[in-house]
């Protein structure tokens, strides 16, 4: 979209760069406001050589608040969901069954690699986000029983993580933004080095390193009982599908598990639900189409950080409990091309995220109050 009339006071001196051109609007508002009609951009491209570094509060705990006392009736959705468990069983089962299957297909035939990426890819994607599910102790009301339902939904990924994504991901939801506590956030390296078409190509199509090692360069955690549980059910179960099956099976699984996190439809959720688009300082975006069928709805992805606790086959029902708090938020129409506009967009990068400095009384271990469904794992953890 071009602009007639630009004021390039808006623009921060970047005009040498934008030219007074914008990209196209890439998301979309269910009920548009006076703020925002949902076709022009709220606000100028941001800087491409830093993050958006905020004062603000994270909006999140403030929007809960506020639904609780418009819609007090919102707790009864909160609590787990005894459905999970039966999915992950159906997935893992899909998924070992699969990697039999294939133990006589050369490992870099075309049949292999179209089964590792479509099959695979979307099975362990789903299995990533049923431990992401499980995190929360969404599977199960107690919290032992949600740990275990992880290890064993991390077998056939291939590698032991379920147990350190787990308190990485609830200081996500506690600490969102906040540089040096979030790993979910770029660091200044994946700025400098990938802030560019070919960077965002490579960082798009190796997402799942990414997530896999970044937050052991910034953040170390206190290994636990869980830590070492799930790392030696992992490599037992790898010794013993090899020593059973051959190399092949357990290729397979570890394939699905990059191509579930490379350029696969499901994984446009990562960069869609926390980088910036269009201008705004919106840090969290939610996608209502069909994908969540495959992924526990965490496209829900505002309803979710709102409540942690409830789970996901109810999120569609926390949106329509409260649409005056989410059909005026933008969301994105595709996953799919949350990668394609994230790859091609000058606009959109690794820069496109919002950063807080972090506050002096946030902890490795935690004494603050938890969200939802953590209140009580101090206790067990």
């Amino acid at each position: 979209m071009s602009v007639n009339k630009t004021d390039f006071s808006l623009y921060g001196g970047a005009e040498t760069l934008w030219d007074g051109k914008r990209s196209p609007r890439r998301t979309i508002i269910t009920t548009p406001t006076a703020q925002d009609d949902g076709k022009l951009h709220p606000g100028p491209p941001q800087d491409p050589s830093d993050f958006l570094w905020l004062m603000t509060e994270e909006p999140h705990r403030s929007r809960r608040m506020a639904i609780m006392k418009a819609h007090p009736e919102v707790t009864q959705l909160m609590g787990h969901e005894p459905l999970t468990k039966y999915i992950v069983l159906g997935v893992v089962s899909l998924q070992l069954i699969m990697a039999i299957t294939l133990r006589h297909t050369q490992i870099l035939s075309p049949w292999f690699l179209f089964c590792a990426y479509a099959v695979g890819g979307t099975a362990n994607h789903n299995l990533f986000l049923a431990i992401h599910e499980i995190t929360h102790n969404l599977a199960f009301s107690r919290i032992w029983p949600n740990k275990a339902l992880a290890v064993f939904a991390n077998l056939p990924i291939g590698i032991p993580y379920s147990a350190m994504f787990k308190r990485y991901h609830i200081e996500h939801h506690k600490f969102m933004g906040q540089d040096g506590v979030d790993t979910d956030l770029p660091t200044r390296i994946e700025l400098l080095l990938l802030n560019n078409v070919l960077g965002k190509v490579f960082f798009a199509t190796f997402q799942i390193l990414f997530y896999a090692l970044r937050p052991g360069f910034v953040r170390s955690q206190k290994l636990t009982m869980w830590h070492f549980s799930n790392f030696v059910v992992q490599l037992v179960f790898d010794y013993l599908f090899i020593k059973a099956f051959g190399v092949e099976p357990l290729a397979y699984l570890v394939a699905s598990s990059f191509f579930a996190g490379s350029l696969h439809p499901c994984a446009g959720h990562f960069i869609a639900e926390h980088y910036l688009w269009d201008g705004m300082e919106q840090e969290t975006f939610s996608y209502y189409g069909p994908l969540n069928i495959l992924a526990y709805n965490v496209g829900y992805h505002n309803e979710h950080h709102d409540f942690p606790s409830v789970a996901w086959t109810r999120l569609p029902a926390l949106r329509a409990l409260a649409p005056e708090f989410y059909d005026t938020l933008p969301s994105h129409p595709s996953w799919p091309m949350v990668i394609v506009n994230f790859i091609r967009d000058k606009e959109v990068g690794i820069f496109a995220r919002a950063k807080r400095v972090a506050k002096e009384s946030a902890p490795v271990r935690s004494k603050v109050v938890k969200h939802d469904s953590e209140v009580r794992s101090d206790k067990c953890e």
